[in-house]
């Protein structure tokens, strides 16, 4: 992707929402007899959580358009092997800091069944593309090294921030220590830090808006990986259950939740709101508040939506060595991402014998285009690699595809070097009676599960001040309005 320069982005904005809510002519027939106030479009965490707090507000007529057939959205559980597996959203981080992260609760109350996760000995588990472990003295220098790095490169985000200077990426930032990674070791360490967690490499992520990142700054370092046969989507289906009619085996039967709607036009006046779903159907409202994945708004911003994918594989018998301090693992390729963080999931799902490998970006995008057959001889070369050549074969393989999805496009947003404060705002503001909301609309947390809740709240609270109390100063109003 291209960087935006010197772009009027309050210009831009409007050019790009009005060619996306294209005020077309629509029938003048309508479905609903009664308008809601509000339609909000998506039933991912953010749009549960906005009804939510819509509904709390007074605000109860509301109308929820889902594209799928569930709600939940990137948060999203599936079989695997006779497994419940997490192809989205799978930890909540951060849950000893000064703060709580507000889903912390969430999943207690539901007692979902959560495991701490163990990166602590990733310097007695790295693998050689050759075959074999690095021995632990060339471990450890390139982790300790690789300390050194992330501690110049926060103090550098720290003192850039403090005199309001320019921002750059997190590899310029190395780049100005003279030590960017380079050998195998050092990329799949460099990979573990930033591309782990972002799902871009460092030299298009902002250095000043992710180190110190405040999700671990405000909540703790500490992960928790959610493993319950209930799923981590159990969370959103609680809190919809707090304002949406359910009947005694937990189905939503509320009628202002209507499922495979999609929606394709809006068009929004003074007046109010029309929306058109893909069957054809029309629904009007005095506002709209659109929390699915929108990929075309970031990418005007170069807000950019990141592919992370968790490929997992079911073996007959365990090869890998388990117990304390064997719960990750690296795998150290010429080609940097290439199967480089894996996790044996003997804790979450005992006797199973399924190992997790996480690929990002580029790496994503081209599993996805391949048969799952390549995918799994790809892995299994590199098992053999790690564990050698009498381990047995996969029987099962599991790829999500997010960014194949025409609903999804991605997985979460990342923070892209070029991207200013002012710009960011202007991603989440309204225009007209059209309102925004999802995690890439969190203002500190982007891209996790709690700044999807708390983007939901928010958005919904600068509705609620326009709808209840006029107080409508955040909008951005497109010419002829």
């Amino acid at each position: 992707m291209m960087i935006m320069g010197g772009t009027n982005i309050g210009a831009t904005l409007v050019m790009v929402l009005v060619a996306l809510f294209s005020l077309l002519s629509f029938e003048p027939m309508v479905v609903e007899a009664r308008p809601p106030t509000v339609i909000i479009v998506g039933a991912g965490m953010s749009g549960i959580s906005a009804a939510k707090t819509l509904s709390d507000a007074g605000i109860k007529d509301i109308l929820i358009l889902e594209a799928t057939d569930r709600i939940g959205g990137r948060m999203h559980k599936t079989q695997f092997a006779g497994l419940s597996v997490e192809i989205g959203a799978n930890w909540v981080e951060g849950v000893n800091g000064a703060e709580v992260n507000p889903i912390w609760p969430m999943v207690n109350k539901l007692k979902l069944k959560t495991f701490l996760s163990d990166y602590d000995n990733l310097t007695s588990n790295t693998y050689k593309q050759a075959g074999g472990l690095y021995d632990g003295a060339t471990s450890k220098a390139a982790f300790e090294a690789s300390d050194e790095l992330t501690e110049f490169t926060t103090k550098t985000s720290i003192s850039l921030t403090a005199q309001k200077k320019e921002d750059i990426s997190i590899l310029a930032a190395q780049r100005l220590k003279h030590q960017v990674p380079s050998t195998p070791i050092e990329m799949a360490i460099d990979y573990y830090n930033y591309d782990y967690e972002f799902a871009e490499p460092p030299r298009v992520t902002s250095l000043q808006n992710t180190e110190p990142l405040a999700t671990f700054a405000n909540f703790g370092e500490d992960l928790y990986f959610v493993a319950d046969p209930k799923g981590y989507e159990s969370v959103v289906y609680d809190i919809a259950g707090q304002f949406l009619t359910v009947d005694k085996t937990g189905k939503i039967t509320d009628p202002r939740l209507k499922l495979n709607k999609v929606v394709i036009e809006i068009q929004h006046s003074a007046s109010g709101v029309i929306v058109k779903t893909e069957d054809g159907s029309l629904y009007r409202s005095a506002y709209v508040m659109v929390s699915a994945s929108q990929w075309k708004i970031l990418a005007l911003y170069q807000f950019d939506m990141s592919v992370y994918t968790k490929i997992f594989l079911k073996f007959p018998y365990k090869f890998w060595p388990s117990g304390n301090g064997t719960e990750f693992f690296l795998y150290a390729h010429e080609k940097r991402g290439y199967y480089p963080i894996w996790q044996q999931l003997e804790r979450e799902y005992p006797g199973a014998n399924v190992l997790l490998v996480t690929v990002t970006d580029d790496e994503s995008r081209r599993v996805e285009q391949q048969p799952d057959s390549e995918t799994k001889a790809e892995c299994m070369k590199v098992l053999q690699d790690m564990f050698g050549k009498n381990i047995p074969e996969a029987t099962d393989i599991l790829v999500p595809r997010w960014w194949s999805n025409k609903f999804f496009k991605g997985t979460f947003s990342n923070w892209p070097i070029g991207v200013t404060r002012y710009e960011y705002d202007q991603i989440r503001a309204p225009v007209g009676r059209v309102y925004f909301t999802g995690e890439h609309t969190s203002e500190h947390y982007n891209g996790y599960v709690h700044g999807a809740y708390l983007a939901g709240i928010d958005s919904a609270n600068i509705l609620i001040n326009c709808a209840k109390r006029r107080m409508c100063k955040y909008h951005i109003m497109p010419k002829g309005t």
